[in-house]
């Protein structure tokens, strides 16, 4: 059972685990050794309320195929069972994210200050370029 939160828990029927070979560079033990995870997780026929699915979905990740379901891949460490808890913290961090209220954004004026120092900054620029031009002989 994965424990996302005091009211918010994942049973274990609902996330797929599966041992994979691992790829990169690793001498002869990558050919022998299936160390590293595969997590499947289904999110529309999950028991995650109707909110969490949601943003979950609308979430533009490379991750969640267009089933609605996140593939979680985990090889960073050489033995299964702390790629497991990797890729479990992955997909808790990921739900907790995705739950997280978005900041509204205020719009905001620049500063009195900074619009005099800009409008001077173009003057002097203007006077500078006036002096380059034809000189009358």
């Amino acid at each position: 059972m994965l424990v996302i939160s005091e009211t918010l828990q994942l049973a274990d029927w609902e996330i797929e685990i599966t041992q994979i070979r691992a790829q990169g560079a690793g001498g002869q033990n990558v050919n022998k050794v299936a160390s590293a995870v595969h997590l499947r997780f289904d999110i529309p026929h999950s028991s995650l309320p109707a909110v969490y699915k949601e943003r979950l979905l609308r979430l533009s990740d490379q991750r969640i195929s267009s089933d609605g379901v996140l593939i979680i891949k985990a090889q960073q460490y050489r033995t299964l069972e702390k790629n497991k808890e990797d890729a479990l913290q992955r997909l808790k961090e990921l739900i907790l994210e995705a739950i997280r209220p978005v900041k509204s954004r205020r719009p905001t004026k620049p500063t009195r200050g900074s619009q005099r120092r800009r409008m001077d900054k173009k003057t002097q620029h203007g006077q500078t370029k006036a002096l380059r031009g034809k000189v009358d002989s």
